[in-house]
Parts: C-alpha cells; sequence; structure tokens
C-alpha cells in the first residue's frame, strides 16, 4: 500500500511540476506580470506538498522495510538462523587465550548471535567484555545493573536501530565514525580565522555604506576602490583555507545526522525506571550541552557553506558580506567545542550499544539467569547449564561444580559423548558472565577468573608448525598464565590433551602435565580418552574424575550427553568402527 502511495505519488509530483510550468507561461502571455508571478507561487507551494507528501511516503516505506529487517533478525536469533542474521564482521583471535576456542567471535559464534550495535565500535566493545582476559567484579555488577533494566526497553532498542537505518537510507552497514574521528583530529583554523573575519566584517560594512552613499554625495573612485579591493584581497587570500575546510567537512554530514537521530532519542528517554542507565546517558541529557544543540547548529552551518554550488549567487553574497569565511570561522568554534563534547558522547553511545545488545539477548531468551559473582575463592557451581549455541530443543544441560582451588576434574568419555561440547558450554557461560550478561543456566554462581583454554589446535603449514608443536605451544602458554603472580585464579580448559602424539608418550606427558596443573592458581577441567589418567584421583585428593555414557541400541551408538561422577566405564571406538562395517581384531 505504501509503494503504490509512493509511486503514485512521484506521478503526482512530476505532473505538478509540468502543470505549473505550462500554467505559469500560459498566465504571462495571457494576463501579465502580476498573473504570472501568483501563478507560479501557487505553482511552487503545490509543488512543494506535493514532494513533501511524497518523501514522507519514500521515508515511510524506508521505515517499513527497516522494521520488516530487525523483526526478521530477531527471529533468526530465536531459532539461530545463522543463515539470516547479519555476517560476523569481526575474525577470531588464534593467539588470544580462549576467544577461539569457546566460539566467541566468527562466523555463527556468540559474538555474531548477541551483537545488535549499528556502529563498529560498539560491536567492538561487545566483543571486548566477551573476552574480558582480566574479569572485575565491579564492572561486572555495573553492567548487569543496566542490562537488567534494559531488557523491558525494547521499544527504545527499536528507536535507535531504525533511526540510525533512516539516517544511512537505510544501509545495513555498520557506521564506522573514521571520517568524524579524523575530522577532530585536524588542526582548528578557528582562533587564526577570528581577526580575519573582524577585519572584513569591518570592510563590508565600509563598502555597503560608501555605496549606498554615493547615491547621494560624489564619493571619490579611490576612496571606494581602496576598502573594496583591500575586502577582495583578504577574502581571496583565505579562500584556499576556507575551500579545504569546507571540503573535509562536507563528508561529516551522514554521520552528523546519523548521530542525531541517535542522540536525540536518548535525549527525550525516560530515564525514571532506569537509574543505572540515567547515570550512564548523563551526558545526553544535561541541558548546557544537548548533541542534538550542537549537531544542528553544525548543520546549519554546512548548509550556509554549501551556497557554493549557485556560483552566481555565491559570487554575490561573498562580494557584499564575507559569508564563506564567517562560516568557516563558526564551524572551527563549533569543531573546537566537539573536540571535548564528541569523544564522551561517543563513548557512551559505543556503551549504550554493547549493552544494549545484551539486554537483546536476555530479552529473548527469558529462561536464562543472571549469574551471581560471589566474592571468595576460586569457585564454580552451575545448575542445567547449557550451551546457548545450540538450539533449546536439542540442548542438554548440566550441574557441575568445583570449589576449591588447586582442584582439576578429569572428564572421560567415549568419542562423540559430549566432552568437548561440555567444555565450550563452561567456557561460553563464563564469558558472558563476565561481560554482564544473563547465562543458560538455571542457577550460575562464580568467582571472576582468568580464562585459558587449549581446545580447538590447529597446525600452521605458514609458519611450519605440526599439530602436536602447535599444542604443546598452547599448552605452556597456559601454564605460564597458571603459574603467574595475579590475584585473579586461572579458569582453564583442555581438550583431548596430547592427541597430537603416540599412546604411550601421551600417557606420560598427560600425567606430567596435570601433576603440574594441580595445586596452583586456578582451577579446570581436562578431558581424555585414556582411561589411565583417572588413577590420578588416588593420588591427588584434589583430581575428581567425571565422565559421559554412551550406548549401543539396535546397532545404533545412542548418547545422552548427561555428566556422571567417576570415570567411564566404556570406551566405543572399536564400537564405532564396527557398526560402520570397517574389520577389526577385538571387539567387546
Amino acid at each position: 500500500m505504501q509503494r503504490q502511495l509512493a509511486d503514485g505519488l512521484t506521478w503526482v509530483r512530476l505532473l505538478t511540476f509540468l502543470g505549473g510550468v505550462i500554467l505559469s507561461i500560459a498566465a504571462f502571455f495571457a494576463a501579465g506580470s502580476s498573473v504570472f508571478f501568483l501563478v507560479t507561487l501557487l505553482s511552487l507551494i503545490a509543488f512543494f506538498v506535493v514532494a513533501s507528501r511524497h518523501r514522507l511516503a519514500v521515508e515511510g516505506i524506508l521505515r517499513l522495510t527497516i522494521w520488516q529487517r530487525l523483526t526478521n533478525q530477531q527471529i533468526a536469533r530465536l531459532r539461530l538462523d545463522w543463515s539470516a542474521l547479519p555476517p560476523a564482521i569481526l575474525t577470531p583471535d588464534p593467539d588470544h587465550p580462549f576467544e577461539l576456542d569457546v566460539d566467541l567471535v566468527g562466523e555463527r559464534s556468540l559474538h555474531q548471535l548477541v551483537d545488535t550495535a549499528i556502529s563498529r565500535t560498539g560491536s567492538a566493545r561487545l566483543r571486548e567484555w566477551l573476552t574480558l582476559s582480566a574479569p572485575q567484579a565491579t564492572f561486572i555488577e555495573k553492567r548487569q545493573a543496566i542490562v537488567r533494566e534494559l531488557i523491558d526497553q525494547q521499544r527504545l532498542r527499536d528507536q535507535l536501530h531504525v533511526r540510525a537505518r533512516l539516517a544511512a537510507d537505510g544501509s545495513p552497514r555498520q557506521w564506522d565514525g573514521i571520517a568524524l574521528s579524523s575530522w577532530l583530529e585536524q588542526p582548528d583554523n578557528g582562533v587564526r580565522l577570528r581577526p580575519v573575519v573582524i577585519v572584513l566584517g569591518v570592510l563590508a560594512v565600509i563598502n555597503i555604506v560608501l555605496f549606498t552613499l554615493n547615491f547621494y554625495v560624489a564619493i571619490p573612485g579611490w576612496l571606494r576602490a581602496a576598502p573594496f579591493a583591500a575586502y577582495a584581497f583578504m577574502s581571496i587570500a583565505q579562500m584556499r583555507h576556507v575551500q579545504s575546510l569546507f571540503e573535509r567537512s562536507s563528508s561529516l554530514l551522514d554521520s552528523l545526522r546519523q548521530l542525531d537521530g541517535i542522540f536525540s532519542t536518548l535525549e527525550r528517554f525516560n530515564y525514571r525506571n532506569t537509574p543505572h542507565f540515567h547515570e550512564l546517558c548523563a551526558p545526553f541529557i544535561q541541558s548546557e550541552d544537548r548533541p542534538s544543540s550542537r549537531i544542528r547548529i553544525i548543520a546549519r552551518i554546512m548548509a550556509a557553506a554549501s551556497l557554493q554550488t549557485s556560483q552566481i549567487l555565491w559570487l554575490i553574497i561573498n562580494t557584499i558580506v564575507p559569508w564563506d569565511i564567517t562560516s568557516a570561522y563558526l564551524l572551527g568554534q563549533q569543531k573546537k567545542a566537539l573536540e571535548k563534547l564528541l569523544p564522551r558522547w561517543l563513548e557512551t553511545w559505543f556503551e549504550v550499544e554493547a549493552l544494549n545488545s545484551l539486554a537483546n539477548f536476555a530479552y529473548l531468551n527469558p529462561a536464562y539467569t543472571f549469574p551471581v559473582i560471589e566474592n571468595r575463592d576460586a569457585h564454580l557451581s552451575a545448575r542445567s547449564l547449557g550451551h546457548p549455541l545450540i538450539p533449546a530443543e536439542r540442548r542438554v544441560s548440566n550441574d557441575f561444580s568445583i570449589s576449591q582451588r588447586g582442584e582439576i576434574a578429569i572428564i572421560t568419555g567415549s568419542n562423540m559423548s559430549g566432552k568437548s561440547s561440555f567444555l565450550r558450554t563452561l567456557g561460553i557461560n563464563l564469558s558472558l558472565a563476565f561481560a554482564g550478561s544473563v547465562v543458560a543456566a538455571q542457577d550460575l554462581r562464580t568467582t571472576p577468573f582468568r580464562l585459558y583454554t587449549s581446545i580447538h589446535i590447529s597446525d600452521s603449514l605458514a609458519d611450519g608448525f605440526s599439530y602436536f608443536y602447535a599444542e604443546v605451544r598452547r599448552l605452556k602458554r597456559l601454564l605460564s598464565a597458571l603459574d603467574a603472580d595475579h590475584e585473579l585464579p586461572l579458569f582453564f580448559l583442555i581438550d583431548e590433551i596430547f592427541r597430537g602424539t603416540n599412546n604411550r608418550e601421551r600417557l606420560i606427558g598427560s600425567r606430567a602435565y596435570i601433576r603440574a596443573l594441580v595445586g596452583k592458581n586456578g582451577i579446570g577441567v581436562v578431558s581424555t580418552h585414556d582411561l589411565e589418567l583417572i588413577k590420578l584421583a588416588e593420588e591427588m585428593p584434589q583430581v575428581h574424575n567425571y565422565h559421559f555414557a554412551d550406548d549401543v541400541i539396535d546397532g545404533k551408538m545412542i548418547f545422552d550427553y548427561r555428566l556422571r561422577s567417576g570415570p567411564s566405564p566404556t570406551t566405543n571406538a572399536l564400537r564405532i568402527m564396527a557398526l560402520e562395517g570397517l574389520p577389526v581384531e577385538i571387539y567387546d
């Protein structure tokens, strides 16, 4: 309906313009200039009314398109439909202690699922929170408080999204702010232009007075020419600097308009029920320097500078008054003020975007809970802990706890029984918890940890590293992090330790490595196929055994993905080979 209306108004707009031209010409020849001016005026009014209505219709179509895209993305987040989500804009860092291993960044990652930021810096801020190497309880609880307040503010989140997209003509691309930052970093010409504007203003007044008096009193030509020549010389001398300033500033209009829509939404928001959010958004609601007022002034100055598009009118006005130089001076003054104000506004907006992403994640997952950040020794306790990137209908949740510094849980179990997924479940939920988000659990209580993982190891042909050597390097860095003198304990996750070597050396190396982990400044979980490692629990009371079970029913492997206490009673590698028809020498 809206599109049909817009298409119809396009033709009406064209016909109104052509009809006005024809009627004006006919009125001129038929009734003279007085009627011509009246018909022309009425035609212009009619054209502007139709053009305004057409613009509103087009904007309505764009608004509906943005709303539809946003709604589809929300549905995709609920269904974990990765193909319908915006593509991942960030790539994981393979050298990060845990970012790659627990699927925090990249395609089909937690960041891609949670991120709703419109700016690149807002997306980067969310990534920073999800990948914190040393989280602090104070900041976690502060973010939690704001996210709690924002969960039910879906309307605000949608308004911010739509306003930003409207300002960008509906483009789904993210706002990067590079041009704006570059503009702020440029040297300020405002102070240097001030005396020039004053002198040119005085000369302009003198020229106007002399020109007017010349109609009544004979004034010598040299007296009229001298101030005008000085005015023209000074104007031309400054024109290069003025043009350069305008050219650099003209690219800011889109960014400023986009920011105006976002900032004005935050200015008008009712903060009555959101005290923590109100404190964060203080820069937007201070009456002295509201962003919308400043940006509106700059937009008007830039609009005044756009007079250059009409060369004749530009020449006439600048001959009379220093229009461009005054505009450049005013723009420099506003830029000087924005150098202090804009970074604070942007920083707050980026913070709001990251918090809105977490709040939207909590809004879409009402069964998730906020973790309790405890001020006690190394401790983790979880009930019904599940993986947020696994659809709810297929997700299996488990209880788990480990509560003493220096303890290690060894998890054994068959292939495909769920060991690796459980390690990632622990890591991804701790990342959410330390970011200030809800977690996929009925209850999670934890102290702040540094995280370190060794799960997704790959060889590097470019660097000449084998898989085993890459794993050794990773485990060496993990041990160094554990031995580091740090106030926060380390929470480590190691999947299939030393899988890149033979059975004998793997067993010897794994025993020695686990012994080195026990009793240190941290706790962790190690998964393994080597059932010999379960005997370490008999030697060291800090080691605890868990396992995932499996069964064969009607010739098929069955897994329930439930974590159980104790070592695994079975292995399934030979059974899997046999079920797939491969020859095996021994099968029990």
